[in-house]
C-alpha cells in the first residue's frame, strides 16, 4: 500500500492537499482505503478517517505493511454531506467497492427520485447523505437485476454502470436538472474492475482527468517510482485521477465518455460509454 499511496511524487497522499489537475487542490475532508485478501474471505477491508490523509498516522503506520492484489483508495472534498466517516469514499456492498469523483448536479432535486427506484434493499443500506453513495445503491440495484440471468464479469459491471448513468440523466430531465452530471466512478469486486470518465455535455466541458496504466508492476526504489514493462507471469494495472509521476509513458488518458474495463486476467479493454 505504501508504495501506492504515499511514495511516488504525485501520491495520493500529496493529492489530498496539492492536487494539480482540479481547479480545488484541497481534498482534506476525510479518506478512505480499501483492499482485498482473497485467501481469507472475499470481502474487503476497509479503513476511513474523517482527518486529512496528509495528517494520518495510522495510514502511516499500517500503509507499509498491508500487501494486496487490488487496492481503492480516495481522498474528499466534501461537496454533499457532512463530514464524517459515514460519507468518506470507497463505499462497500458486500464484496464491491465503489469510489467516485464529481458530482451529480443539484442532488437534493434528485434525491428523493433516486431513492424512489431503489430496491427495499439497497434504500435501507444508504447510511451516508452523499449522492455518491446514491448513485452506488443505484447502480447496485442494476447489478443485481442483471446477475440474476448472468455471472458476473467486467462486461456486465460496465453494462450496470451504463444502467445507472442512463437513469440518472432520466431522473435529471424529469426533474428540470440541466447542469452537467461529473462521474469519475470505479467498481471493484477485487477480481476485476471498472472505471468510468463520463460528463454529460462532453462537447460543452471537458470531464475530470483519469488514467491508466499498465506492466509487470509499479516500482519504487529511493523515491523514484516507474511501472515496469509487463510480463507473462506478473502484470499490473492502475487506474487514478492523476498521473503519480511526471514519467508520460507510464500512463495513458481513458477518453471521454468511456470505460476502462479490467479483467480477472488484468488484461484491460476501452468501452465507449453507449446511453
Amino acid at each position: 500500500m505504501e508504495k501506492l499511496l504515499i511514495e511516488p511524487k504525485n501520491s495520493l497522499i500529496n493529492q489530498s492537499f496539492n492536487a494539480k489537475e482540479i481547479e480545488e487542490p484541497l481534498n482534506g475532508d476525510g479518506f478512505g482505503v480499501g483492499w482485498y485478501n482473497h485467501i481469507l474471505s472475499p470481502t474487503p477491508a476497509t479503513f476511513k478517517s474523517i482527518t486529512p490523509a496528509w495528517n494520518n498516522q495510522n495510514l502511516k503506520s499500517f500503509a507499509p505493511l498491508v500487501k494486496s492484489t487490488c487496492f481503492m483508495a480516495h481522498v474528499r472534498a466534501a461537496t454533499v454531506g457532512v463530514l464524517g466517516e459515514v460519507n468518506c469514499h470507497p463505499f462497500q456492498y458486500k464484496t464491491i467497492l465503489m469510489m467516485h469523483n464529481g458530482d451529480a448536479p443539484e442532488f437534493p432535486k434528485l434525491k428523493r427520485v433516486i431513492r424512489r427506484e431503489l430496491s427495499d434493499e439497497l434504500y435501507n443500506w444508504i447510511h451516508g447523505e452523499t449522492d455518491s453513495e446514491h448513485l452506488f445503491a443505484l447502480f447496485i440495484d442494476k447489478l443485481n437485476q442483471r446477475i440474476e440471468h448472468e455471472t458476473t464479469t467486467a462486461e456486465v459491471m460496465a453494462d450496470a454502470l451504463e444502467d445507472m448513468v442512463r437513469q440518472l440523466e432520466e431522473i435529471k430531465k424529469a426533474c428540470g436538472v440541466t447542469d452537467q452530471a461529473y462521474l469519475n466512478m470505479e467498481v471493484s469486486d477485487g477480481e476485476r474492475t471498472v472505471a468510468m470518465r463520463y460528463i454529460s455535455k462532453p462537447e460543452e466541458e471537458k470531464p475530470l482527468s483519469l488514467y491508466y496504466s499498465e506492466g509487470s508492476r509499479y516500482e519504487c526504489i529511493d523515491g523514484a517510482c516507474h511501472m515496469i514493462p509487463a510480463e507473462d507471469e506478473n502484470k499490473s494495472v492502475m487506474v487514478v485521477s492523476e498521473k503519480l509521476t511526471d514519467i508520460a509513458t507510464d500512463w495513458k488518458q481513458v477518453p471521454v465518455n468511456h470505460m476502462v474495463l479490467v479483467y480477472k486476467d488484468l488484461s484491460i479493454q476501452l468501452r465507449k460509454i453507449a446511453l
